[in-house]
């Protein structure tokens, strides 16, 4: 169509193939779409087009995935609010015309396989390497394994028993997300990264703060706009790395890393035993026996 369509948190580029969708920055804008910052998006990862009325005098563009053609979305699994949805292209009222005609054209484009899921991703995930800060460690992906190291302050007594944790992504079938936004509570089971493991798919997982293939959020940790692209990101590469679902195991699941080394996780876990000294939630005393066990492992 060689168009360009803008919105108010994004600008949609039309090409023969896709849509490249590129979001706006702004203080304003929502995280989660700066952290995405464009996206491309074939034509043939989309099953329809949709128009609607939106709030405040809007029209609401929305181009609706295939399932299984996205990670993020995927990894979402219909937990995005509507103004965290990267899929809506909201438009003044008085814009409903060209909206129309927009919604048009690309259900023209759209073909027969539209109706079915994917069989593959065909939209890209964010691309490793990415961190974020849970409630109880810092998850990493490399593109290749998920490590998960573990806060004194936060980690279950489960958790460290079992040590930090690396997952090789061929030991693994899937990500299991839950918003931090969807429930009340660290605890809650709502808000955690749930790592599904080769073998293990229908074994009934525990809480997350006591599943050391898990890392839970709350208190500002695991916000969507880090979480989420992280799920993705794992997700994506571990359909990449499974050919089929009868593979057997290709790499060990899961092994314990014993070496907490790293003098940036000493630094992180120094300065939040800092912050817990500062609000009064920790002595004197208790500061500076745990601050010199964990200069100790430099």
């Amino acid at each position: 169509m060689g168009d360009v369509l803008a919105g108010s948190h994004a600008v949609w580029e039309f090409d023969t193939d896709s849509v490249l969708i590129r979001f706006e920055r702004g203080i304003r804008r929502p995280k989660l779409f700066q952290a995405l910052g464009e996206r491309r998006v074939p034509y043939e990862a989309l099953r329809s087009v949709e128009l609607s009325p939106g709030r405040r005098g809007t029209v609401v563009l929305r181009a609706v995935p295939r399932p299984g053609a996205d990670p993020l979305m995927e990894a979402a699994d219909g937990q995005l609010k509507d103004d965290l949805d990267p899929y809506r292209l909201a438009l003044p009222a008085d814009r409903e015309t060209l909206a129309e005609y927009y919604r048009d054209e690309l259900r023209g484009v759209l073909g027969p396989a539209a109706a079915l899921p994917a069989e593959e991703h065909l939209v890209a995930a964010p691309e490793p390497p990415l961190t974020f800060k849970a409630y109880d460690g810092k998850a990493s992906f490399d593109g290749s394994s998920v490590a998960f190291r573990w806060f004194w302050t936060g980690a279950s007594s489960a958790k460290w028993k079992c040590g930090d944790q690396h997952f090789p992504v061929g030991g693994l079938t899937g990500v299991e997300w839950r918003s931090p936004e969807g429930g009340a509570g660290v605890l809650s089971g709502n808000g955690y990264l749930r790592l599904v493991e080769r073998g293990a798919e229908d074994r009934r997982p525990g809480e997350a703060d006591q599943d050391p293939a898990s890392v839970v959020f709350g208190l500002g940790y695991g916000p969507v706009h880090e979480s989420l692209p992280f799920a993705a990101s794992v997700l994506q590469a571990v359909r990449a790395a499974t050919p089929g679902a009868d593979a057997g195991p290709r790499q060990p699941v899961r092994t314990r890393t014993d070496d907490r080394r790293d003098p940036a996780d000493i630094a992180d876990r120094i300065r939040q035993l800092g912050e817990l000294h500062t609000a009064g939630l920790l002595t004197d005393a208790e500061f500076t026996t745990k601050k010199a066990e964990l200069l100790a492992e430099l």
